[in-house]
């Protein structure tokens, strides 16, 4: 099996990190991998924002949580509870993914990036987490202090985030559901 495959045959959802730092040549790789994803018609619709400040991660972490208790449906709180209580799981570092909606594509194109990033940083050693809840934060009640703290324009939508870093635990993949293949 080549490399790319085994890459994303081991690959899985990483929700327990040190507090050891990414070294910036292995985020820019990362980075890179993520801005060299394929688009619709190549319009790129995306921003990547890299936040290593782990004190901003822990504050956004800790009003997402505030949001999440204060819902009315307490499940995805329970979950995350069950989980440690952090929504980022104390990830060092956090790509933000913006999207333009210049097109109908843009959430596609955006998954698209965060997949390349979550593989780029497998590959690197690293482990990552895909993480749509990254959103809660800035629409919570300190979200526009978030949003200008990133650059985030009034242009941009969330597309979706991925949580990097070395993992203090690794973790089986997902099992295959085999029976989710055809072939005609």
């Amino acid at each position: 099996m080549n490399e790319a495959l085994c890459v994303i045959k081991e690959r899985y959802s990483c929700r327990v990190y040190t507090n050891d730092t990414v070294e910036k040549e292995q985020l820019a790789a990362i980075a890179l991998a993520g801005v060299q994803s394929p688009s619709a018609m190549n319009r790129q619709p995306w921003e990547i924002v890299v936040i290593t400040d782990k004190n901003f991660i822990s504050e956004m972490d800790e009003n997402a949580m505030k949001v999440l208790a204060a819902a009315e449906d307490k499940s995805t709180y329970e979950r995350i509870m069950s989980r440690g209580g952090k929504v980022f799981y104390n990830a060092p570092v956090m790509f933000l993914i913006l999207k333009n909606p210049i097109s109908n594509h843009a959430s596609l194109d955006c998954g698209i990036v965060s997949e390349n990033i979550a593989l780029a940083a497998s590959s690197l050693g690293l482990g990552n987490v895909i993480c749509a809840m990254a959103n809660i934060p800035f629409q919570g009640p300190n979200g526009s202090e978030f949003k200008k703290k990133v650059g985030w324009t009034d242009n941009l939508e969330f597309g979706m985030a991925v949580l990097v870093g070395h993992a203090k635990e690794t973790k089986e993949p997902h099992e295959v559901d085999m029976s989710k293949i055809r072939f005609v």
